[in-house]
């Protein structure tokens, strides 16, 4: 057995009807969407849910004594840190974005100089010889055969 949605039907004046209807249609919603989302919230927040009017909801409180939307204090100490720490990233990102430019001028200087000279191969050096006749210089000597 799976979970099967249920019907809960209750009854309201017309005129909070109409209410209900215009703020559907203000948000471009059905009745029944604008319902299964207060039961969702409902259930979410254990039934602790305010409705309120938008143009009341400035620091209005309920029973308990906690303010709607809740509201939470941040210690100086964080919020110091956290600037610190922001300002440290930008300046990381700046030392970044200049040794960027610092290896693109050093690419561009590198390419520019191999450019202007000329590679000389040692095979094309050599180029006048046969491939039949012995190398003109040999590398080891003479001394480690005799021993």
């Amino acid at each position: 057995m799976g979970n099967k949605n249920k019907t809960i039907s209750f009854r309201v004046s017309q005129e909070k009807f109409e209410t209900l209807r215009e703020i559907a249609e203000e948000r471009d919603l059905s009745l029944s969407a604008v319902f299964r989302d207060y039961v969702d919230l409902l259930v979410a927040h254990d039934g602790q849910v305010e409705v309120v009017p938008e143009h009341e909801l400035t620091d209005s409180t309920d029973t308990s004594g906690t303010s709607f939307p809740p509201k939470v204090e941040v210690p100086k100490s964080f919020v110091r840190e956290h600037e610190r720490l922001e300002l440290e990233a930008e300046h990381l990102r700046e030392q970044l974005e200049e040794h960027k430019r610092y290896v693109t001028k050093l690419r561009q200087e590198l390419d520019a100089h191999e450019e202007g000279e000329e590679v000389i191969q040692l095979e094309d050096l050599d180029g006048d010889e046969d491939e039949d006749d012995e190398p003109s210089y040999r590398i080891g000597s003479s001394f480690d055969e005799s021993i």
